[in-house]
């Protein structure tokens, strides 16, 4: 329902507007993407006649990086615009300047389509961000804009299934504790996932070897790094944190310990953000082992956090291969296309048992060995039954008397 214009002579009135509001056709959609549609309507409440001269709706998404500055610069500052969308809703006539919006409850529906470019995904970081949003703004005359403005999500995919996020990932390192002549021995380290490509709420196999030659008492520890890059101004500026951590058990000296797929949750995380210039989301699993005394021994594999999630079978496969030494060479050479048939009772008897122990009953006339039957039609009588079953009172008593000593030859 649009507003009623009044005539000319409202000019100068302002009148009181009680509300103004924005909601989105699918409030519970909670992103949007490239290409998609985004529609809704602007609610206003007027409380007595309201003279104005526009209602428009605006729709603004633009990344921004900036820093203090070092001495004796300007401070860096970069900015991307994404997306730059303007609607008029209501507008005064040409010529005339100002309408009139009578008292009540109007809706002015909007509709606008974002880019089909690539949209970097919604981020807030301590150097920059990268935010989307909608605005409704309504023009009076003497009086001040009122606007109401809401935040759009926006995410740009990213499909863990591609061949790229699909590949394992293996490092091994070795660090030799001590120093010159007063070294204690190496502590080796390898690590392995099974892909780069995870999304939020899944959980993250690792699988590793740790091997204790050195003097001291170790711990294995791996852990989700998020690292934000800014740039601005030729310049670039870093933030790394930790978001998610697992710990293993310690290793004494002269021992080795491995990870079969220790599972480490993805908590919830802004996918990774590699398409836009001025910032970057890098994600890495970090496996390092903790040496008192000593630079810790660290291996950085990796990870991209995606939106679209692993629909894949082969994960199963891809667990077993991962385990160290552990050679699937045989997974290839298959299985027969057909079962071998078991032998024929001919095979495994001798003629004449078998002569002296046929079927009792006489073959039918055209048997050529069964060919034509179907499966278990005839059950021949086989020598060898199976035996009897147990039972504390023997069914075939011997004449030997229950006194008689029994001897045992050792």
């Amino acid at each position: 329902m649009g507003g009623e214009a009044g005539p000319t002579e409202a000019l100068g009135c302002e009148g009181r507007v009680k509300s103004l509001g924005l909601v989105f056709e699918d409030e519970r959609k909670g992103s949007y993407s490239s290409g998609e549609t985004v529609a809704g309507h602007v609610l206003l409440e007027a409380a007595e006649p309201v003279a104005l001269r526009a209602l428009r709706l605006e729709a603004q998404g633009r990344a921004t990086a900036a820093w203090g500055p070092g001495a004796g610069s300007a401070a860096p500052a970069a900015e991307v615009e994404y997306l730059h969308v303007r609607l008029s809703l209501l507008q005064a006539p040409a010529g005339e300047g100002v309408l009139l919006l009578q008292p009540g409850k109007h809706e002015f529906p909007f509709s606008f389509q974002l880019p089909s470019e690539l949209l970097a995904t919604s981020f807030s970081g301590r150097y920059g961000s990268i935010q989307y949003c909608v605005r409704a703004v309504l023009e009076r005359p003497a009086l001040p804009d009122r606007t109401v403005e809401r935040d759009l999500q926006v995410i740009s995919h990213i499909d863990v299934n591609t061949p790229a996020l699909l590949t394992p990932v293996l490092k091994s390192q070795e660090k030799m504790v001590g120093c010159w002549f007063f070294s204690s021995g190496p502590v080796s380290l390898s690590a392995k996932i099974e892909r780069q490509g995870y999304c939020n709420g899944e959980a993250i196999p690792i699988y590793a070897e740790i091997e204790n030659c050195s003097s001291r008492l170790i711990v294995p520890k791996a852990a989700i790094f998020q690292t934000q890059t800014y740039l601005a101004s030729g310049k670039t500026k870093t933030v790394r944190h930790m978001v998610a951590h697992v710990r293993g058990n310690h290793i004494a000296s002269g021992s080795a310990d491995t990870w079969n797929g220790k599972m480490l949750k993805i908590p919830p995380l802004t996918p990774s953000i590699l398409d836009c210039c001025i910032i970057r989301i890098d994600y890495s699993l970090a496996v390092y082992i903790h040496i008192p005394g000593a630079k810790k021994l660290m291996l950085e594999l990796p990870v991209v956090i995606g939106t679209i999630p692993f629909s894949g079978f082969a994960s199963r496969n891809c667990s077993l291969a991962s385990q160290f030494g552990v050679d699937l060479s045989w997974w290839g050479l298959g299985l027969p296309e057909r079962p071998e048939a078991p032998p024929d009772y001919t095979d495994v008897v001798s003629e004449e048992d078998f002569s002296g122990h046929g079927s009792p009953h006489p073959q039918p006339p055209g048997w050529a060995g069964g060919a034509h039957c179907p499966l278990f039609a005839c059950i021949p009588d086989f020598r060898f039954q199976p035996p009897p079953l147990y039972s504390e009172v023997d069914p075939h008593p011997s004449h030997v008397e229950e006194n008689q000593p029994v001897s045992f030859v050792l």
